[in-house]
């Protein structure tokens, strides 16, 4: 039994794709992700991401701003299940209530506070203030929310249980599209004139 173990730890690799997969970009995704990058294509520069040394662009309506290292700006994450995100939140910044229907998340914050929560499926109501250092969990599919804290610009550096999570902004959602307002105000118990105000702050028709 050893001898086999011993030739089989010395037996050569046979392909690095058994690995990873570096997303080959310039190929159409899947739904099982991107195609692999030809191994003798690779460098250590594939599986670094250099993006989060600076701070997003806070400067909308929201605040806040998020910076990726999804596939599609990190192509090493490709087919292992992880990806992240740095988020910024100016001074009364927020990312409004939002799921991921692909990943669950993890947040750890490196700067000022945040007002952290989610919401589970039984409408129970999870949040707390965050700290330097503090991290919280939002589980998959869940709505949740962040909020700076503290006067000060604040940050914090988010992972995800997927390279793809996907996202949805439940206000966008509703009032950045095309749905219809008599729809809206059904299924939201806002008034005409409520609507109509929150589709002209976002830009929505109908």
């Amino acid at each position: 039994m050893l001898s086999f173990l011993l030739l089989l730890f010395l037996l050569p690799s046979s392909s690095n794709a058994l690995d990873f997969c570096v997303g080959e970009l310039t190929l159409p995704e899947t739904p099982a992700g991107y195609p692999c990058k030809p191994p003798a294509k690779l460098t250590v520069d594939d599986f670094i991401f250099t993006g989060f040394e600076k701070a997003g662009n806070t400067s909308n309506i929201i605040s806040a701003a998020v910076s990726p290292a999804f596939t599609a700006q990190f192509p090493g994450v490709n087919g292992l299940g992880i990806s992240a995100a740095r988020l910024d939140l100016a001074p009364n910044g927020v990312i409004p209530l939002h799921t991921h229907p692909a990943a669950s998340e993890l947040l750890v914050v490196t700067q000022g506070a945040i007002l952290a929560g989610f919401i589970s499926s039984a409408n129970d109501v999870y949040y707390k203030t965050l700290k330097k250092g503090d991290l919280m969990v939002f589980p998959q599919g869940l709505l949740h929310f962040q909020i700076n804290a503290r006067g000060i610009n604040s940050v914090a550096i988010v992972s995800f249980s997927s390279p793809s999570p996907g996202l949805q902004i439940t206000t966008l959602a509703l009032f950045a599209g095309s749905l219809p307002s008599p729809i809206i105000e059904k299924v939201t118990f806002l008034d005409d004139a409520q609507v109509k105000k929150l589709k002209a702050v976002l830009g929505g028709t109908g």
